[in-house]
């Protein structure tokens, strides 16, 4: 019985204040529309890929070594593609004014599994210099890798190319606003309760009984006006029928 109680109290506390909840929630909803289409910065991505592979050879079996140690070694091209041999040239030869550090920021290196391709995907707010990172980080690593591990299975397979309408990847903004309704709606249900648990004012019967901690002997009900006025009309009219 008390759970049932405890039900009811909370769906009727959140009756009344449906309106703070659905205001908060659609307060917050507006506030991250507004921010995610106004204020924060679009960031564009795109991608170069690099291709990892030894020379052709007749000898199948010596063809699957090779892919086997070309396997091997994206995960060292992976950690050089960042490093600061590579994008310092990088960041010369576009004049980024950027550190190694800072492009690097910008840049995420991957492939699928047991693939020989390399992935090379730059984020920046300007769409035509990702594609220039991009393009130029390929370039510059297939060049230097010769003469860093003295190999020259680099190939770069498909180049970055500039989009005649581009479409940033971030932020997303029905994504942020649907974040938004959750965290109003939960703000509004926990200042609903809050609120609720503040006010001590006497409402009804029980809290009569919880504030002064004994039985509730009676109830008197309230008295119309309405049954007071046909009540004095009711005696007028006998006083003159009398």
């Amino acid at each position: 019985m008390e759970e049932t109680i405890s039900l009811q109290e909370l769906f009727t506390t959140l009756k009344k204040r449906i309106g703070l909840i659905i205001g908060l929630t659609i307060l917050a909803v507006l506030i991250a529309g507004i921010v995610s289409y106004n204020f924060l910065t679009p960031i564009y991505e795109t991608n170069t890929q690099i291709l990892v592979n030894q020379e052709k050879t007749d000898a199948a079996q010596m063809l699957n070594q090779n892919i086997q140690t070309d396997l091997q070694l994206i995960n060292t091209y992976s950690v050089i593609i960042k490093s600061p041999a590579i994008l310092d040239q990088v960041s010369q030869q576009l004049d980024l004014g950027l550190s190694a550090e800072q492009l690097t920021n910008k840049i995420t290196v991957s492939n699928a599994e047991n693939s020989q391709v390399v992935n090379v995907a730059v984020q920046d707010p300007d769409p035509a210099i990702a594609v220039d990172i991009a393009n130029t980080t390929a370039a510059v690593f297939q060049e230097e890798i010769q003469q860093l591990m003295k190999v020259d299975n680099v190939s770069i397979l498909s180049p970055a190319v500039l989009k005649e309408n581009p479409a940033p990847v971030a932020p997303n903004p029905m994504l942020n606003m649907a974040i938004a309704a959750v965290v109003g709606l939960m703000l509004g249900v926990g200042i609903a309760f809050l609120l609720e648990y503040l006010d001590t004012s006497i409402k009804n019967e029980q809290d009569i009984e919880d504030f002064l901690g004994v039985p509730l002997l009676g109830v008197i009900s309230p008295i119309k006006e309405e049954d007071s006025s046909d009540s004095q009309t009711s005696t007028s009219t006998n006083r003159k029928a009398g």
